[in-house]
């Protein structure tokens, strides 16, 4: 992983029409529950809620964080909830955790609200 000081950012990447962006369904959800997946050796399972719904998102930070259940559990975080079912581990994934930092080899943080908000509410 890059420490923070030594941080160079990447290029920016080409430019999308808004069209484009508003095609990502980005929403705030809460996470509900952690769970291990012994079949991965970097997967953990989610249970989270989207106040209308609840979605089970497969997500790789067993190895970035000393213990994902404690860490995460019960936060609000942004999801990419409009990517189609992904089999991963012999699992379904529903959806995709948009954090900040993993595309830039750093440890990942979770994208966050400044306060707590409704579960489901969109982003942009």
């Amino acid at each position: 992983m890059v420490e923070p000081k030594h941080f160079t950012p990447a290029a920016i990447k080409p430019a999308v029409s808004l069209s484009d962006l508003d095609k990502l369904d980005i929403r705030l959800g809460t996470i509900e529950l952690v769970e291990d997946i012994p079949a991965s050796e970097k997967l953990v399972r989610m249970r989270v809620d989207f106040g209308d719904h609840k979605r089970t998102i497969l997500v790789g930070m067993k190895k970035e964080r000393k213990d994902p259940k404690s860490e995460v559990e019960g936060r609000q975080a942004l999801f990419v909830v409009n990517l189609r079912s992904r089999k991963m581990a012999g699992e379904e994934s529903e959806g995709m955790l948009f954090d900040i930092g993993y595309a830039d080899g750093m440890l990942p943080a979770l994208t966050v609200p400044e306060r707590p908000m409704p579960n489901g509410c969109r982003a942009g």
